[in-house]
């Protein structure tokens, strides 16, 4: 009697602490449970501590309410052009509603992946190559669209989609590379020849400047000539009227008429002595004797000359 009441208390212990573990739920944090009573949809378990109905409630699905990143396998697109290419991805999603999580659709993250690649081909299939390089946001974007339509009876969110690779086969990767080598010679031919240009340009320019300069250069050079003949003939001018008006002054003073005739004197025997050795032949003048009248005659003319200035001078003052 004894041992069979130690088994039915063990068994009562046991029972019990089946019990609290059926019973006694404790959710994490961004986790949902849904609790089905007699196997009909009971209510959804927050994060906390919750306690069921022993045998007739049950935790029937459990879901994270956390952004998830689903891998979307690669496969195989058709190009506008008639290109095969390789196209995978990664789909970010989070579950916003986990009644419907659970009971809108079998697998929610089978079914976005499979919506995704079926809406990645159709993008593709209206693009040409060249531009499918291009026009990843537009394709991402419309996949976001298509899939968060069709997942929102599924209680899921589609948050974004990004395209990790973009295979073209490897004839057309030969070619576009050639494509490009050819694009990037002609980028560089253009420049070359603009280079060139541009240093012809300055080349000229800098000609027509050099060219330019030089004429100013002459003309300020013929000016400054021109200044200068000027003012010299003007100095000259001055300093041989500031003589005549000497010479006239000197004339004028007591004993400058008979200087003058001395000077005259001096003069005249001087040049008609040169004139006799420079010549084989000289001409005498019929009244050599009369030095005195004759340069009576010269002294006279040098005093009328001397007087004209000095007058026109006084004239002027």
């Amino acid at each position: 009697m004894e041992y069979l009441g130690t088994i039915v208390t063990v068994g009562i212990v046991l029972l019990v602490v089946v019990t609290i573990i059926r019973t006694a739920r404790i959710v994490p944090q961004k986790t949902a449970f849904i609790v089905e009573r007699l196997g009909k949809y009971a209510k959804t378990l927050d994060a906390g501590f919750h306690i069921l109905f022993p045998f007739i409630e049950r935790v029937a699905y459990k879901h994270s309410l956390k952004e998830v990143a689903v891998d979307v396998p690669s496969q195989s697109c058709i190009t506008r052009d008639n290109i095969a290419v390789e196209v995978d991805g990664v789909l970010y999603l989070q579950v916003m509603d986990a009644m419907k999580a659970s009971y809108g659709i079998e697998n929610y993250m089978f079914a976005s992946t499979q919506l995704a690649q079926t809406t990645m081909r159709s993008e593709i299939g209206k693009l040409e190559l060249d531009r499918t390089f291009e026009e990843r946001e537009n394709i991402n974007g419309a996949i976001i669209q298509a899939v968060d339509k069709a997942s929102d009876p599924w209680g899921v969110k589609i948050t974004r989609y990004e395209i990790k690779n973009i295979e073209p086969p490897e004839s057309v990767k030969d070619a576009l590379e050639k494509q490009m080598r050819a694009e990037r010679e002609k980028r560089a031919a253009i420049a070359e020849s603009e280079g060139q240009r541009q240093a012809m340009i300055n080349v000229a320019e800098g000609d027509k400047q050099e060219a330019i300069k030089k004429s100013e250069g002459e003309k300020m050079k013929r000016i400054n000539e021109a200044e200068g003949r000027a003012k010299e003939i003007e100095l000259v001018a001055t300093a041989t009227a500031e003589g005549i008006r000497k010479i006239a002054e000197a004339i004028q003073a007591p004993g400058g008429g008979e200087a003058v005739n001395l000077r005259v004197a001096e003069q005249y025997i001087r040049e008609f002595g040169k004139l006799a050795k420079e010549n084989n032949t000289v001409i005498i003048p019929s009244n050599l004797s009369d030095i005195g009248g004759m340069v009576a005659s010269v002294t006279s003319l040098i005093r009328s000359s001397a007087l004209a200035p000095d007058k026109q001078w006084d004239k002027t003052e």
